[in-house]
């Protein structure tokens, strides 16, 4: 099983070899390191030079993609689906930001871009971000987004957040296959060390929410069809990366053990 799992490594900022979760499996590494007008945001010679060289690589699979100033990768792997879907983003930050410089592609608005571009994304699930990012995000986008924030979260026991989960996939997604998106910086410091700001829930929260959500996938006949990870910290500045490792590998076998693709 774990073989036939498509496990890709993304090398924006060469933080992956200081980390050990990925050395006893097989990956496909794509380097990406080399291109320019990448790091926060990505513009269109850089989209194009990414995509050249992600093109024979499915959006079916694990994709772990860098630190969040990499997030608008979700973008570009979701463009591969070909048919109608739905998207589960775990994040401390809404990334349904305007942009900045006109209709550039960035970390903190992809999930915007998405939703305007992506024909075939018909709705978005988003854990994790305070009530107040979200009022700033337009009504029109909000139509096609269920939100849970982390005011919310932090009311709730792990199994009323997994209910809502199991509730919400089954309802808005019904037949749809599942896109899901996972941000470390939903984590709290304990478990994780990020370049951006962090929420406070706990690893074992993360992963019972996702298992539930896998296991009511399974149950109802759907299909998940990517999985991506990000949420490094920055080389350059990080002192203790042996949380954002132990916390990529939990995820990363959970993915493979609950997934057949």
């Amino acid at each position: 099983m774990q073989e036939q799992t498509p496990v890709i490594l993304m090398n924006f900022s060469g933080i992956y070899k200081e980390e050990e979760f990925w050395k006893d499996r097989q990956i496909l590494w794509i380097e990406v390191q080399d291109i320019c007008g990448t790091n926060c945001y990505c513009d269109e010679e850089a989209i194009a030079e990414i995509n050249k060289r992600t093109e024979n690589y499915p959006a079916a699979g694990i994709h772990f993609i860098d630190s969040g100033n990499y997030h608008y990768m979700t973008r570009l792997w979701m463009a591969k689906i070909k048919e109608p879907f739905c998207l589960l983003v775990y994040d401390n930050h809404t990334d349904m930001q305007p942009p900045a410089f006109g209709g550039i592609l960035s970390c903190g608005g992809w999930i915007a871009a998405s939703l305007e571009e992506l024909e075939n994304l018909r709705y978005v699930i988003l854990v994790g971000p305070d009530e107040a990012a979200y009022e700033q995000v337009e009504e029109k986008l909000k139509d096609r987004v269920t939100f849970l924030s982390r005011e919310h979260l932090q009311g709730m026991t792990e199994a009323q957040i997994n209910g809502f989960l199991e509730e919400t996939v089954g309802r808005v997604c019904e037949s749809l296959p599942l896109y899901i998106s996972v941000d470390k910086d939903v984590l709290s410091t304990k478990d994780a060390q990020t370049t951006w700001s962090q929420g406070d829930m706990n690893l074992t929260t993360l992963m019972s929410g996702v298992h539930a959500v896998l296991e009511c996938v399974k149950n109802a006949g759907g299909k998940i069809a990517g999985v991506d990870i990000c949420g490094e910290a920055d080389p350059e500045t990080i002192h203790e990366n042996e949380r954002n490792d132990c916390a990529n590998k939990a995820l990363l076998e959970l993915f493979t053990d609950r997934i057949e693709w």
